[in-house]
């Protein structure tokens, strides 16, 4: 498992390198339609409700809940790569944003990758789901509702969950993954903001309204994933309207 993930981050490295120096990547080429990236044998993948409860107050708690967040990290790296190579004809821009998230992910999965080493466990110890690239093949055929439900949906749903974490990884006295936990919320904000920058140039390509685009997706998504509570000052810094949130928590309320 290990030469898998260790070639991913290398690759994210080359890819970043190759971005810098401004040779060897052809952003007009066609779209890649990948089904499944590549994975290591582990964790094994189980549907969200068959994942346990574990309490933060013991190691093993917290090592699941930092396993979990490690899978979401190395799913977000496929995530970025993806749009890269997924939706062609777009600005520059687009594909050097994308890598530089990709890169991000990448240096937060070895932070969380050490974080998991010093206390004794490996990614792979827990099972984990496969939510975040259900969603990508969901839209893989549409940028537009790429960047409306990956980042502006799911990603940002971090944003909302990630200060009661690390409230409660310091209440157990784990000052070291608080620490890692603030930095991956920072630069989180700036992901999100990524999306919300380039889900609004699609929607001006196209000529319409962002605020009601957005909340039409949103309807085809299950209420659960809109629950609050909501960071409001990161969303409001991840480019969320206040017309958005009104609506997201309507939505969210609403029971029919």
């Amino acid at each position: 498992m290990a030469d898998s993930v260790d070639a991913k981050l290398t690759a994210v490295d080359a890819l970043s390198t190759a971005a810098d120096s401004g040779c060897g990547i052809d952003f007009s080429a066609p779209g890649v339609d990948v089904i499944l990236p590549g994975r290591p044998d582990k964790p094994q993948l189980v549907p969200p409700k068959a994942l346990p409860k574990r309490s933060l107050l013991q190691t093993e708690g917290r090592a699941a809940l930092l396993h979990a967040i490690t899978h979401i990290e190395f799913n977000a790296i496929d995530l970025a790569c993806d749009a890269v190579q997924r939706f062609p004809d777009m600005p520059h821009g687009f594909y050097t944003d994308w890598i530089s998230v990709a890169v991000d992910e990448a240096r937060h999965f070895r932070l969380l990758q050490e974080r998991l080493a010093g206390i004794g466990y490996v990614y792979g110890d827990f099972a984990a789901h496969d939510g975040l690239w259900e969603m990508a093949l969901r839209t893989r055929h549409d940028c537009l509702a790429r960047m409306a439900l990956v980042p502006r949906l799911l990603e940002a749903r971090g944003l909302d969950v990630t200060p009661g974490m690390i409230a409660k990884l310091s209440q157990a006295g784990d000052a070291e993954s608080v620490r890692v936990l603030e930095i991956i919320l920072r630069e989180e904000v700036g992901h999100v903001a990524i999306g919300t920058h380039w889900f609004n140039f699609c929607c001006q390509e196209r000529a319409c309204d962002p605020e009601n685009t957005f909340l039409d997706l949103l309807k085809t998504v299950s209420r659960g994933a809109l629950r609050g509570p909501y960071n409001d000052d990161a969303r409001r810094l991840a480019g969320f309207t206040p017309g958005e949130m009104r609506g997201i928590t309507a939505l969210a309320n609403d029971t029919a």
